[in-house]
């Protein structure tokens, strides 16, 4: 819908089903905007689990907490709305609460990344507060969760609109990412927010494992 020509997580974790024999396939994506469609192309499917956080409202205008899936696929669209303005507390506490949670309690085989850069505190398009350390946290959250599990972790580049705030977030995630050694847990405490209890609450029908 204007931001990409090619769904390129998608084909990635597609591929890796189709061609590779994976059966479980995890996409986290951060971008501000909705992951229509990846959320699309996955709705039904259940060896590839999508987690969206995103702006809402905001352009595209999909992404209801509401919208779990269907068919074989119900609850493996996890779609973890946040109103503007949220920040490094709100992201940090969705991505370590229920996206590496998930990791956790599903096992994948492969873990991926829609890394977009536009929820930044300077990044013009949208009204998100997420600084340079925000991601960098929840990427270490979620290579904390793959390692655990034995998955790879693979990253995506998407949306970035300030190209400060674009090349210093993707600075920022790097060493988290090439690091020998797993990130440590005790290095940060991540206080529990209200969305990811009531994320945690709503997912507990498909996933009862989940606790926060």
């Amino acid at each position: 819908m204007g931001f990409c020509f090619f769904g390129n997580v998608a084909v990635a974790a597609r591929r890796a089903t189709s061609a590779h024999g994976l059966s479980r396939v995890l996409i986290l994506d951060w971008d501000v905007h909705h992951g229509n469609g990846t959320n699309d192309i996955f709705h039904a499917d259940a060896d590839v689990l999508f987690i969206s956080i995103h702006e809402y409202p905001l352009y595209p205008g999909t992404g209801p907490a509401s919208d779990a899936g269907s068919g074989d696929g119900e609850g493996f669209t996890v779609n973890l709305p946040v109103p503007g303005g949220s920040g490094d507390a709100a992201y940090l506490s969705l991505v370590e609460h229920v996206g590496a949670a998930l990791i956790r309690e599903w096992e994948p085989e492969l873990v991926l990344i829609s890394a977009g850069f536009d929820a930044h505190r300077d990044d013009p398009l949208a009204t998100c507060r997420v600084s340079e350390a925000g991601f960098a946290g929840m990427a270490a959250s979620l290579r904390r969760a793959a390692d655990g599990v034995g998955a790879p972790l693979g990253v995506v580049l998407e949306g970035g609109y300030d190209l400060g705030a674009l090349a210093g977030s993707m600075a920022a995630l790097m060493p988290v990412l090439v690091d020998g050694s797993t990130p440590s847990s005790e290095a940060v405490a991540v206080d529990v927010h209200p969305l990811a209890r009531a994320a945690v609450e709503r997912l507990r029908p498909w996933w009862p494992g989940l606790t926060c």
